[in-house]
């Protein structure tokens, strides 16, 4: 059942009129009724209300058309900007895969990447994929993990502002990650988030052990860590936004109001409501109507 939707075009760099026109024609050959629009931050980010489309078949219709820009299907309702967010880390909060990186003071990276590729498109098992992962860097120096986030780790752009916006607006923000606590206790602190929760690194003698503590963070906790945060503060299964880019993370998008594939691979982008390719994260800020004058910057 169709049910009135708000599609946002969102461009970084600027969208034009023809941007506009092309997706109000695409929503209307699919069958949509238009009932008007608001460009809510020229020109950056724009919505168009629509109704008599199911939330699939217009985010479908507007994607074919997007060159340049991102799409935002989502039904209208009293929690657009949203409460909760729940997000991965590794190629999402920061630009790097940790693990790889860590493999790489091994002169393991090109195989550990693999493995890593696989795992996140869903072609591999996650939990079987990170025992052999980390299996393979045992007897790897600890002292790797500080110069890994020194030399290596950079945050995603609007990853600060994201967090920051959110929570001036309220909402609890949670990092989760099916890596590692070494990791994540760092980029949780220096982006700003409520709290962190990844998998535990064993370390003796001062080097890797090749094993982490069971149970591991995996696809099931990260939806069940959504579930128990959303249920904590009261919220409606709509208050809260996930975002992630792998495949472990698609229960975990399928679980929020408003699930986004962050430049993700192919199976998260379609499970997601959304899939932001062309923008920021600050992306996910115009996604819930926000406008730069409401952005705490970076």
């Amino acid at each position: 059942m169709s049910s009135a939707l708000i599609i946002t075009l969102i461009s970084p760099t600027g969208l034009s009129q023809a941007d506009i026109a092309a997706a109000s024609d695409a929503l209307r050959a699919a069958g949509g009724i238009l009932a008007g629009g608001a460009a809510f931050d020229a020109p950056f980010a724009h919505d168009l209300f629509v109704e008599g489309l199911a939330q699939p078949v217009a985010r479908a219709a507007v994607e074919v058309i997007a060159h340049g820009f991102d799409i935002v299907a989502q039904a209208s309702g009293p929690h657009r900007l949203k409460s909760l967010l729940v997000a991965d880390m590794d190629s999402t909060m920061i630009g790097q895969e940790c693990i790889d990186e860590l493999a790489d003071f091994a002169g393991l990276k090109s195989e550990i990447a693999a493995i890593t590729e696989a795992a996140m498109r869903g072609e591999l098992d996650f939990a079987e994929a990170l025992d052999a992962r980390v299996a393979a860097l045992a007897g790897l120096d600890a002292s790797a993990i500080q110069r890994c986030l020194d030399e290596r780790i950079t945050l995603t752009p609007g990853a600060r502002s994201l967090i920051a916006t959110m929570k001036a607006q309220g909402a609890r923000t949670v990092l989760i990650s099916g890596g590692f606590t070494a990791f994540t206790r760092v980029i949780a602190a220096k982006i700003g988030f409520d709290v962190q929760f990844a998998n535990r690194l064993h370390i003796a003698g001062g080097k890797l052990a090749g094993t982490v503590q069971k149970p591991i963070v995996d696809s099931a906790v990260k939806r069940a860590t959504l579930i128990a945060e959303r249920a904590a503060l009261g919220l409606s299964a709509d208050a809260a936004l996930a975002v992630g880019d792998g495949a472990n993370d698609i229960p975990m998008l399928q679980e929020a109001g408003l699930g986004i594939a962050y430049h993700a691979k192919p199976k998260a982008a379609a499970a997601a409501d959304a899939a932001i390719q062309a923008g920021t994260l600050e992306s996910l800020l115009w996604a819930q109507g926000l406008p730069r004058s409401r952005w705490v910057q970076d």
